[in-house]
């Protein structure tokens, strides 16, 4: 089998979702940081890899895959066998698509993008990205109290495209403290067996 490689940032949680199920899955891969504020992303080399400009990246042989949600997708298709990560039973499939979905709209919009502001300057809307990340807290807390992953009775790729920016969301002024069944839910991720934390900023982590 041919070495994974994964280009990433330390703090990005789109690359961390990636970095967990490569550890939950016990596949050995090799790490390479990208110095995304020197724009290392933007240079010719790494535009042949991802169009895009964008981490996380993943070569597997002379296979190149962006976009994190779609990395999730190839590696429970190709390397998870049990096929649990990623249901193939239809209505269970259709469930997770739709909270990767999630994951790439108003997680991206709300906690993610208040985290982008307070961490590296972005020049957005704050109140915006927060009042989004309270929306749609509200509704995945209410989701969370009927059962204790995402999809099923079992976690699936759906709670780790999820994971980071929520459980970092305090990095950007969204506390979670309102929110018990996502907390509790955050924890049930963090003691799954091989789990492994995202590097946290300085920022928030009070909240």
């Amino acid at each position: 089998m041919s070495t994974l490689k994964l280009y990433r940032h330390p703090l990005s949680g789109h690359c961390h979702r990636v970095e967990l199920l490569l550890s939950i899955l016990g596949l050995e891969f090799e790490s390479i940081d990208v110095d995304l504020m020197s724009g290392v992303q933007k240079q010719t080399e790494f535009l042949k890899k991802n169009a895009f400009g964008q981490v996380p990246v993943l070569d597997d042989g002379n296979i190149t895959i962006a976009d994190s949600n779609a990395i999730l997708v190839y590696l429970s298709s190709q390397y998870d066998q049990a096929h649990s990560w990623l249901p193939i039973e239809p209505a269970k499939a259709a469930q997770v698509q739709q909270f990767l979905s999630v994951a790439a709209g108003p997680v991206a919009s709300g906690p993610a993008t208040a985290r982008l502001i307070n961490l590296f300057g972005a020049k957005l809307d704050h109140l915006k990205a927060i009042e989004t990340a309270n929306n749609l807290f509200n509704i995945l807390d209410a989701h969370l109290a009927e059962q204790d992953w995402l999809v099923g009775e079992a976690p699936t790729i759906a709670d780790l495209a999820n994971y980071a920016y929520i459980a970092h969301a305090p990095e950007g002024d969204v506390s979670l403290k309102g929110y018990p069944n996502i907390k509790l839910w955050l924890q049930r991720i963090e003691h799954y067996p091989g789990f492994v934390p995202m590097q946290a900023s300085q920022v928030g982590l009070s909240a």
